[in-house]
């Protein structure tokens, strides 16, 4: 994603990856899923989904990722479990504990390590950071509302409806980016990353996400992120050769150990 919104407007980019990866999922379930259709009862909720999963998600995510590092981005998003506790809380989904607690707050001084340590770099701001702790938020939300919709949808229809209507909806917003897209700066680099990041990224890892919601629960789902954090942070420092510094390292720890609290 780094690679492709260096020449690519990132909402019109977001907004693109999310409703083919969406129609693409959207054909492979009426082959492997075929009666499972859109109920009109469910229509308005699954539409809320993709506003918050999708359209608010992938949007300021797509642009916190083109004003910070991907190393950052790896770590600030990390938090997502966190903001999803937070949600169940205030559902009733689950009670608030001591360690829950403690654990949210030692993320937050995590993201402050990361935040402070990493404005000394090159490629890092503050506003960068700050989106895509926003999409930790919404993406930790996300995980959480889609567990009563994935008791009645298959985890590849869900996605896909959810990611159809979200990347439409963000279609509009794509007109207020003021960098013009321009067609001559896109490489085969640029369209390689793109179809890496629609194909996998997106169709592939929403599916998958929601298969393994479907099965173990959001909870444990949630712990894998440390998986997105350790490869964000390694690739963007061995592909981009990006700085990472002490006070990041730290932070990095801080949170690792606050989510492994408030999820224990």
């Amino acid at each position: 994603m780094k690679l492709v919104v260096a020449d690519v407007p990132p909402v019109l980019f977001a907004a693109a990856r999310f409703t083919l990866a969406g129609l693409i999922l959207f054909a492979i379930s009426r082959f492997a899923e075929p009666g499972n259709r859109l109920r009109r009862k469910d229509v308005l909720p699954i539409l809320g989904l993709g506003v918050v999963g999708i359209t608010l998600t992938q949007t300021v995510f797509t642009i916190g990722v083109s004003l910070t590092t991907a190393a950052n981005t790896a770590l600030v998003y990390s938090t997502s479990p966190v903001w999803g506790m937070l949600l169940g809380f205030a559902l009733g989904i689950e009670r608030p504990r001591l360690a829950g607690v403690l654990g949210i707050g030692l993320s937050l001084v995590g993201v402050g390590f990361i935040v402070y340590g990493g404005l000394e770099f090159a490629g890092t701001s503050l506003a960068g950071d700050a989106l895509i702790l926003a999409a930790a938020v919404f993406w930790g939300s996300y995980t959480v509302l889609s567990i009563g919709l994935l008791e009645r949808y298959p985890p590849i229809t869900l996605a896909a409806y959810a990611m159809i209507l979200g990347g439409l909806i963000a279609f509009p917003l794509s007109l207020f980016d003021p960098r013009p897209l321009d067609l001559a700066a896109v490489d085969s680099t640029t369209l390689a990353a793109a179809a890496y990041s629609m194909l996998f990224s997106s169709a592939f890892g929403f599916a998958a996400w929601g298969w393994g919601v479907s099965r173990v629960g959001a909870n444990r789902v949630l712990i894998y992120q440390y998986l997105i954090t350790l490869v964000g942070v390694s690739t963007g420092i061995v592909v981009l050769g990006e700085s990472f510094g002490p006070q990041q390292l730290i932070g990095a720890a801080v949170i690792v150990a606050g989510v492994y609290l408030a999820k224990r």
